[in-house]
């Protein structure tokens, strides 16, 4: 039997095989380029952001045997990480910092041209990101990183490697610094003691703020006091005198204040004649 169909088994095979090397399988994460003769010519399920998912084109497509290539390039975001570097801040502080970026390749074209790889790529971008992130952080002082400040940063470092990314057909989405420190041991102690001291000198100019402030209340309230008293012994000057006097008899033979300790006070005693003058609202008329 293999003698007497051998022809048509080949012919199969050699079918089944060419069938095989047309058919392109593109998954959703990624893109495809069909290159010929060293030229990309189409892309196969190409990003668009404003497509849904599952209507971008995946699936099985069909290319030439030989005479075309297929080129698979991702679709999804992708980090570039920096390794560790020393960076010096602009109050000469020498930091730390490790970073990372993601980005995502938009058009996989310029980048089959340009970049070839994801791994090339890498190896392009990585030194721009450590060159934006020097002279950025050069410009601003070690504190600065800890406050809202930090995000204005991270945003001109990104516009910084965007700008090259995009020569290569790739999108800068985000770039974040994981780790901004001091070096361990004096420099980091100096820092940390700088800082303290300068949150303090801050505590004392707030503290110093609110003791003013509450001297000008106190005297404004005294002043008003003052005026209210006024305009009351003006209205009735018996009646202002006697409400005094009350104040008077009341601080002198009344019971102890608040906050007043009885051992401080202790017993006294106070002897004065029927007809002194301190005396005069006990008698009639106040006179």
């Amino acid at each position: 039997m293999w003698q007497r169909y051998k022809t048509i088994f080949v012919s199969l095979i050699v079918l089944f095989v060419l069938l095989i090397s047309t058919t392109v399988i593109v998954p959703e994460t990624h893109q495809a380029v069909v290159i010929r003769a060293g030229e990309p010519v189409r892309v196969i399920n190409r990003f668009d952001p404003s497509q849904e998912f599952g209507a971008t084109g995946a699936g099985v497509s069909w290319r030439i045997p030989i005479y075309e290539r297929v080129q698979m390039v991702d679709r999804r975001i992708l980090d570039l990480d920096m390794r560790g570097e020393t960076v010096l801040s602009n109050d000469q502080q020498r930091l730390e910092v490790n970073a990372y970026a993601r980005y995502r390749i938009f058009d996989p074209v310029l980048f089959v041209e340009r970049a070839r790889s994801e791994e090339n790529l890498t190896d392009q971008l990585e030194p721009i990101l450590s060159s934006a992130l020097r002279q950025e952080l050069g410009r601003r002082t070690f504190a600065s990183l800890l406050t809202p400040e930090r995000g204005n940063a991270m945003t001109n470092i990104r516009d910084t490697l965007d700008a090259e990314a995009r020569g290569y057909g790739a999108q800068i989405i985000d770039v974040r610094i994981k780790r901004a420190d001091l070096p361990q041991g004096r420099p980091l102690d100096a820092a940390f003691e700088r800082m303290r001291s300068e949150r303090q000198e801050m505590a004392e100019t707030i503290r110093a703020g609110g003791r003013r402030d509450a001297q000008i209340i106190q005297a404004e309230a005294e002043a008003d006091a003052a005026r209210i008293y006024a305009e009351a012994y003006n209205q009735d000057a018996d009646f202002y005198d006697f409400y005094r006097a009350m104040e008077s008899y009341e601080r002198a033979f009344g019971p102890l204040r608040q906050g007043e300790n009885p051992d401080d006070v202790g017993e006294s005693s106070i002897i004065l004649s029927p007809d002194n003058d301190y005396l005069r609202q006990f008698r009639r008329g106040g006179r």
